[in-house]
């Protein structure tokens, strides 16, 4: 697929996906929607050594200002359904990759936006970032999972004011409320994502695809969290990797792990 959006960055094995609509506020359309889904779905996987990911905005305004909101004009109840259908699929790709994902988040985050970030699996905020879900503003609700999405990082209270005040949030009390995992200077959010993933690759990867389907299992209706950790655990025992991390406790040296 040829990248017209998104423009991909492959160092040391970290993957940086750059949203690249700057006028535009970086916003969500079809086309960059698709990209998103031809990387997480059918591309990233296929990267050898992939350490993680990292999804920022171009320009310093904008991590991604919503959804494109120049192609819902007109759309009848049956393709809202269909579009929101979609941007949930795409997204659950994101939420479900097998190496981390970090929103480096360097700017407005709305609507479509922030649903990307709460997507990720981590989130890293400059302190001039803005979140928010505006889209009762346009007589809309979130339709790529914010409302479900929200509650989970912030609790039902606070998601709802948010959701139906419409109001934004800064950096700080993002990380006040859990919604961010770090605020740093503005400008060194891509750093301080890389870093992350960096610290992260030192473990067992086997393991950490594990804790990405777990953790994710406790979120999915109809799964049996508790179960599927039990089954993970035993995967996990079967492993070499488990082999060599416990020989390199034992023997107090760093583990070489090899994702076997």
């Amino acid at each position: 697929m040829t990248y017209e959006n998104v423009q991909i960055a492959l160092e040391n094995g970290i993957a940086t996906l750059t949203i690249s609509r700057e006028k535009a506020l970086n916003a969500l359309n079809t086309q960059t929607m698709l990209e998103l889904r031809h990387f997480f779905g059918e591309e990233g996987p296929k990267i050898e050594g992939l350490k993680g990911v990292v999804i920022t905005g171009a320009g310093e305004k904008a991590f991604v200002a919503g959804a494109d909101i120049t192609e819902f004009s007109g759309l009848s109840a049956t393709e809202g359904q269909n579009l929101a259908q979609r941007g949930q699929d795409i997204f659950f790709l994101v939420e479900r990759f097998h190496r981390p994902v970090i929103a480096a988040v360097n700017g407005f985050a709305l609507g479509g936006g922030c649903e990307l970030a709460m997507a990720c699996h981590l989130r890293i905020a400059g302190e001039k970032a803005k979140f928010g879900q505006p889209e009762v503003n346009l007589g809309l609700i979130p339709g790529y999972g914010g409302t479900q999405r929200l509650i989970q990082y912030i609790g039902k209270t606070k998601a709802t004011e948010l959701l139906m005040t419409a109001d934004m949030i800064g950096a700080a009390e993002a990380l006040q409320l859990g919604l961010v995992n770090h605020v740093v200077p503005a400008g060194e959010e891509v750093l301080k994502a890389k870093e992350l993933i960096e610290k992260i690759a030192t473990k067992a990867p086997l393991a950490i695809t594990k804790i990405i389907e777990t953790v994710n299992a406790y979120f999915e209706d109809g799964e049996d969290g508790f179960g599927r950790e039990v089954s993970a655990f035993g995967e996990c025992c079967g492993t070499e990797d488990f082999i060599e991390g416990a020989a390199a406790f034992v023997e107090k040296r760093k583990a070489n792990f090899t994702g076997k």
